[in-house]
């Protein structure tokens, strides 16, 4: 709303200037700024500590009346709802006295043509005051400034409370974690970190909520001695490895990594892609085994992708493949398949086509949210798909930046995406190029925080790395590791980082956002 990207002619000023993109104030060096600090402003703790004292004000009991005049919030009198009903004035003579309304009194006229007019005018060039909803004050916002000002509250950050590295877990096998998914929501059957290794043997290792709040949903006093995550008895006994290891042969020529995996939101079931027959695979994470075979490309499927769920558990699935097209597939929750019928379960169809590249599709991510697919191929621009299969537009990334290999999307409309040799883009949901980096480190894995402000790193250098995803400025180095980093995801509360390593094991990091958030900074 700020540019215009179409170059209409919108005429000259008085001094002849002409009148193109908007004007930004000095602290807004280009448009994204200027929405991203006023949406910063907008969320920001001092608003949220204040928002009650508006909503009186507009909605609630300082609306009307002597709180009204009080708080010097009084308006004209046409402007309150009740006031005046135009349209119940049907009276054809009261709407016809072609004489000015007189004052019969201090307190009675009457209405008159004129008048009417002039009420209409009032209401249609200034408007109206909304219902009032409230007759009493509006209780205030929870929110991290009072929170961080009572005894013993975890919530804003302390240097001295807590220590990066919280826990490591070593498997058993030896085999590189190329896959973490963290759903550890406490309302699920088995909140968990389910990881894959190299090999294809996964494990449901059972989260416990200790980082949480005291007095915070799925908190418990009695778990407070534990470790946030208990290794798989199956695999920590090596009671029950047949039950985790999935035996079904993949493409000799497939290098399996992090993209290979998507486990769904509850953990009861993990889809796998690779295999030489040109499927993927369902298998369920209680017993290992195979629920459902999904055909639908015409070469192996090379990664998959989930997106965020809908209540009951429902999301989208993208499946990319070397035949260079993305297909994409609904899960359904209740039944626990690819596609909507139990019955027709053994051959699903594809909500969508999504096609554009000229080669093997590598990596690719979906956002319910925003209803978009951005794919990257094995060389070539990025595409940006509707979930209805249309072609949005290509997102070009500099010169260099030929091979992506890893995308993360926000639900604000960014893209961060990894290509070849440590380079990064950042770019609009417009294909606009915002921000472009390059650092030493072969990336292995890459994750944006919930509200899309923080992109954390890891990679063969065994470093994980926060940035700010806006500008990628650096914010925070992790001590490193003693093997590569794989994969990573975090915790349903944004508190802990969990990344699998190339040596068999996973390292949970104590992470807090608010650290870096800039409020923080300058408040606390």
């Amino acid at each position: 709303m700020f540019v215009n990207s179409n170059g209409y002619n919108l005429g000259v000023r008085e001094d002849e200037v002409v009148v193109n993109d908007v004007d930004l104030p000095p602290w807004a060096k280009k448009p994204e700024d200027f929405v991203r600090i006023n949406r910063m402003a907008l969320e920001s703790e001092f608003v949220s500590c204040q928002l009650h004292q508006w909503i009186d004000l507009i909605f609630g009991y300082k609306q009307r009346g002597p709180e009204a005049v009080r708080a010097l919030n009084v308006f004209h009198y046409l402007t309150y709802e009740g006031s005046v009903n135009l349209d119940s004035i049907t009276d054809p003579v009261l709407r016809e006295i072609p004489e000015t309304y007189f004052i019969r009194d201090s307190h009675t006229f009457l209405l008159t043509k004129d008048f009417i007019k002039a009420m209409e005018a009032q209401i249609q060039n200034f408007g109206q005051t909304p219902s009032q909803l409230l007759i009493e004050p509006h209780p205030p916002r929870s929110s991290a400034m009072h929170l961080c000002f009572l005894p013993q509250s975890p919530l804003m950050f302390k240097d001295q409370m807590q220590q990066d590295v919280i826990m490591v877990l070593k498997f058993p096998s030896n085999s590189p974690v190329t896959h973490v998914a963290a759903n550890t929501l406490p309302h699920l059957t088995i909140p968990a970190v389910v990881t894959v290794t190299c090999s294809r043997l996964f494990a449901v290792n059972r989260w416990h909520n200790t980082v949480g709040l005291r007095g915070a949903p799925g908190y418990s006093l009695d778990q407070a001695h534990h470790l946030p995550i208990e290794m798989d008895p199956l695999i920590a006994n090596n009671s029950g490895v047949n039950k985790r290891q999935i035996t079904d042969l993949v493409d000799q020529s497939i290098q399996i990594n992090a993209h290979c995996f998507v486990v769904t939101a509850d953990n009861r079931y993990i889809l796998i892609c690779g295999f030489w027959d040109k499927s993927f695979r369902v298998y369920s994470t209680e017993t290992g085994k195979l629920t459902q075979i999904v055909f639908g490309h015409w070469d192996v499927v090379t990664c998959l992708a989930r997106s965020e769920s809908y209540i009951g558990g429902d999301c989208y699935i993208v499946s990319g493949s070397r035949d260079a097209t993305l297909l994409l597939w609904y899960w359904s929750g209740r039944h626990h398949i690819i596609g909507d019928n139990p019955n027709s379960s053994d051959y699903p169809a594809p909500r969508a086509v999504l096609t554009g590249h000229d080669h093997e599709v590598v990596c690719v991510s979906v956002c319910a949210e925003l209803g978009l697919v951005i794919s990257g191929a094995k060389e070539g621009p990025c595409l940006v798909h509707t979930i209805t299969g249309d072609l949005l537009r290509a997102l070009e990334g500099p010169e260099n930046c030929l091979f992506p290999r890893l995308i993360s999307v926000s639900s604000e409309g960014h893209c961060i995406i990894y290509y070849e040799r440590g380079r990064f883009s950042n770019f609009s949901i417009n294909g606009k190029l915002l921000a472009q980096m390059e650092i030493n480190d072969s990336t292995r894995a890459i994750l944006l925080s919930s509200d899309g402000q923080n992109l954390v790193t890891g990679g063969d250098n065994g470093v994980v790395e926060v940035w700010q995803a806006c500008d990628f400025k650096q914010l925070y180095i992790y001590p490193g590791c003693d093997a590569g980093i794989r994969a990573m995801d975090l915790s349903h509360d944004q508190r802990t980082l969990i990344t699998g390593m190339a040596s068999g094991s996973i390292v949970a990091f104590n992470i807090d956002f608010n650290r870096w958030h800039y409020e923080h900074q300058n408040r606390y």
